[in-house]
């Protein structure tokens, strides 16, 4: 049986943005295994997989039911040996932790105030009230105000990205030759506004964007046949 993946979507289902979920389906396909994803949308999540989780991504894989896309990760790995490592060892998966540290707070953090607008602009009307006032909540400004005041902010997002820049100098992927877990974790961080988005955050040239580029044709073009804003 095919892996359950209930994954992120917008008022239209076939619009998954979430970076974690896609962190779990490039996973999922680096290991060679198939799935089958259920659109989950906000409203949705707690109900996912017998409310095992107030996020997704959550898998069912046979009678074990996973969430938390470093969780899972991990999950396949162990379960999976045979099949293509994530990490390349115990040494790559503690980098891999690292990188999802830096990732969700230098990266994410300066990302999430320039899309907010724009994710809440696919989502269904009861979506887009929870996630208006959550959000609003949590940065202390409302979507329009976060949206309005964006290019100024812009430069910090990419500032944020300058590790990457000077690594890639070295190797086309963070797990060097060929994309590892690591990679997985910024590309889906990149994917979300890709999905969610037409705001230009990268600049034609820039290496982290070119690799982004190789991601996106990884295992069949998962990426890039995703569905993307106009």
């Amino acid at each position: 049986m095919p892996v359950i993946l209930y994954d992120l979507c917008g008022d239209d289902e076939r619009q998954r943005f979430s970076p974690y979920c896609w962190r779990t389906k490039m996973a999922l396909a680096h290991k060679g295994l198939s799935w089958e994803e259920r659109p989950t949308p906000f409203s949705k999540v707690r109900e996912a997989a017998g409310g095992i989780s107030a996020t997704v991504p959550v898998i069912e894989d046979d009678d074990r039911t996973i969430s938390d896309s470093w969780e899972i990760a991990v999950y396949l790995e162990a379960v999976y040996p045979d099949r293509r490592s994530l990490f390349g060892g115990e040494a790559g998966k503690a980098l891999s932790r690292f990188m999802e540290s830096w990732v969700n707070t230098s990266v994410h953090g300066t990302l999430a105030h320039l899309v907010m607008k724009d994710i809440h602009d696919i989502l269904s009307p009861p979506d887009q009230a929870y996630f208006r006032e959550t959000r609003e909540r949590r940065f202390g400004k409302t979507l329009e105000e976060l949206h309005d005041s964006r290019e100024e902010r812009l430069g910090a997002f990419r500032i944020a990205l300058q590790p990457m820049r000077q690594m890639l100098l070295a190797q086309p992927y963070i797990g060097g030759a060929e994309p590892l877990y690591a990679d997985y974790i910024l590309f889906g961080t990149l994917q979300w506004p890709r999905v969610a988005s037409d705001f230009q955050l990268l600049e034609a040239g820039d290496p982290v964007s070119e690799w982004f580029e190789r991601c996106l044709d990884l295992h069949n073009h998962l990426g890039r046949n995703q569905i993307a804003a106009a």
